[in-house]
């Protein structure tokens, strides 16, 4: 019954940065793991960066490490996902998942996520 929000995206120039929020309701996730995505029309849904819920700690893909940062605010209930030296490549859709089980272990796979965000598009120009 959890229901995920983000917000953030928008248009930015190669090179900018931008913040990703997802807002969490109807469950505290304090101890769920939660994780981005981000997907293009016609490509596959893409893992970006996951946080645990036991240390925080973080995995991120190849494409964005170093770049992006994943990280949550358990008094706020939201994650969040800094994005800096964006590249045109970043263009996408967003999403925010949560892991319905709860002590759920890390993962880079969609499979493993139950429940979704509406998704924020992130659009980075040349």
């Amino acid at each position: 019954q959890v229901q995920l929000v983000e917000s953030g995206g928008g248009l930015v120039q190669a090179g900018g940065s931008l913040r990703l929020s997802c807002a969490a309701s109807g469950r505290t996730v304090s101890t769920y793991t939660m994780g981005w995505f981000r997907q293009d029309p016609g490509k596959e849904r893409e893992f970006v960066a996951v946080i645990t819920w036991r240390t925080g700690s973080t995995d991120y893909a190849d494409s964005v490490k170093g770049r992006f940062t994943i990280s949550r605010d358990d008094a706020k209930n939201t994650l969040y996902l800094h994005m800096n030296s964006l590249k045109p490549e970043d263009t996408a859709t967003y999403y925010c998942a949560i892991r319905n089980r709860k002590w759920g272990s890390a993962s880079r796979y969609a499979y493993d996520y139950d429940t979704w965000g509406q998704g924020t598009q992130v659009t980075v120009s040349s």
